[in-house]
């Protein structure tokens, strides 16, 4: 088991269910989740100054053997009775699929929370209805405190139905002894309500009024009451100053709300589909130990950026659990007969070089990612798992035109001498501000190999 003294600032780079099943019981005070909605589409992160785009996740779900185990050793027996009776109406189906798998998650979730904690999980009408039922089941419906409705604006004109602008958050407390921060789940009294009601005393409390009907509106303290469980906030927009271009990034101040309503300064906060890191970010911020769980090295890539731009310099605190440290660990995690696992070596050694990953499949013009320099130029990166020769280095500097000053080659085998030789007589790096001087040369071309970024070296950049 997970000592507690250990869970604070971690990023575990892996499936979450093996690390939800390593926690220690009743250790957490606030779990925050946004999985997968089943969907059925695939998400891209776009990034932002044009450098390229890369898939997040696939939201997409099928049946396979682990959820025929998964279903037949489920130890809540109220989870498992439910789940059967979906697959005998349903059969073997997308849905059906999605919901076992969010089920061992959501029980390992529920044994680890603390009696005073409680668990957010936000979802869409695509699924919400059938995981409120799962969650009934393994929280106990009278947990259930609210399902909470996140409501905003967007684009989109439907012709045939209502907007659908709105989230769900399914609200549960593990015990009727949850935190529940009173303050902080109340918002000032509006002028139209406080014309109704008249000062009592000097502490500025309004008194109860009995209508002719026998109701009796309650007493509000300080020019406050309780916030409804319809929450108007906007998402974020093109141009918000947060936005990473992470597919499903939530505003900082959703998890704000979240976290000053149910946890203190000092709690843990767990969020094991944490994407983008909107989650981990809030909790740094406002003081709380965290942990964050997600399966992609790109969410890992997004999550340092959003750090950085929200001016949180802690990133050399922060332990990244299950990254690759040597070849093996690449050979066995990364790379397999899989076209989309090999695409995720790719992303890991842009990432590791402090780039963005490029176009998750499919043609990619042999650009796999971009490292930003000066105003609006990049350093391109061409990522090769496989054999090498020296046209593929030939290639890449055919792309160097325009935005593109630097090409950079990360290569897992050793590269050739024509190769090394191609390279150094590709010539130096000149910035188009011919004001900034540099104390070394930049090569154009710079090759690296697996090896090397493993032990932390970088290419030499401006």
């Amino acid at each position: 088991m997970v000592a507690r003294k250990d869970l604070n600032r971690k990023l575990h780079y892996s499936d979450n269910l093996p690390v939800l099943m390593g926690m220690e019981n009743e250790s957490i005070d606030l779990i925050y989740l946004d999985p997968p909605f089943n969907s059925n589409r695939a998400y891209n992160i776009i990034y932002p100054d044009d450098l390229g785009q890369i898939t997040a996740f696939d939201d997409t779900w099928t049946w396979t053997p682990e959820c025929d185990v998964y279903l037949r050793d489920m130890v809540h027996l109220q989870a498992r009775c439910i789940l059967n009776a979906l697959v005998t109406a349903l059969g073997k189906v997308q849905m059906c699929a999605y919901l076992i798998n969010m089920a061992v998650r959501l029980i390992e979730m529920q044994r680890i929370l603390k009696q005073t904690g409680s668990i957010y999980l936000h979802c869409d009408p695509t699924a919400g209805h059938y995981l409120k039922i799962l969650m009934d089941a393994i929280f106990g419906s009278r947990n259930c405190r609210n399902d909470i409705v996140w409501s905003y604006q967007g684009t989109g004109e439907p012709r045939k139905h209502f907007k659908r602008k709105h989230d769900y958050l399914l609200f549960y407390a593990k015990s009727k002894n949850s935190y529940f921060n009173e303050f902080e789940s109340s918002e000032p009294i509006s002028d139209f309500t406080k014309s109704k009601y008249t000062k009592v005393d000097e502490r500025g409390r309004y008194k109860d009024i009995r209508h002719p009907d026998g109701s009796i509106h309650r007493q509000y303290e300080r020019n406050r009451q309780r916030m409804r469980a319809v929450w108007e906030l906007p998402i974020l927009n093109a141009n918000a100053r947060e936005r990473l271009g992470y597919p499903t990034q939530k505003p900082i101040a959703l998890l704000d709300r979240v976290i000053k309503v149910s946890s203190k300064e000092g709690d843990l906060i767990l969020d094991p589909f944490c994407g983008c890191g909107t989650t981990v970010a809030a909790a740094e911020i406002l003081k709380r130990h965290w942990i964050g769980i997600d399966i992609t090295y790109s969410s890992i890539a997004a999550i340092k950026e959003q750090f950085k731009r929200l001016g949180l310099d802690v990133w050399g605190d922060i332990e990244i659990l299950n990254k690759p440290k040597t070849e093996h660990d690449v050979e066995t995690n990364l790379l397999s007969d899989s076209a989309r696992a090999r695409k995720e070596f790719e992303k890991f050694c842009v990432s590791t070089i402090g780039g963005l990953p490029n176009n998750a499949m499919g043609a990619d013009g042999g650009i796999d990612g971009r490292v930003p320099l000066h105003g609006n130029e990049v350093a391109i990166v061409s990522v090769k798992s496989g054999h090498v020769n020296i046209e593929q280095v030939r290639a890449l500097k055919g792309l160097l035109n325009g935005k593109n000053k630097i090409g950079i080659f990360i290569t897992r085998e050793k590269p050739t001498q024509p190769m090394v030789n191609f390279a150094n007589q590709s010539g130096i790096y000149e910035p188009s501000n011919s004001l900034i001087q540099y104390n070394q040369p930049i090569p154009k071309i710079q090759i690296l190999t697996l090896n090397q970024i493993l032990r932390g070296e970088q290419p030499i950049l401006p």
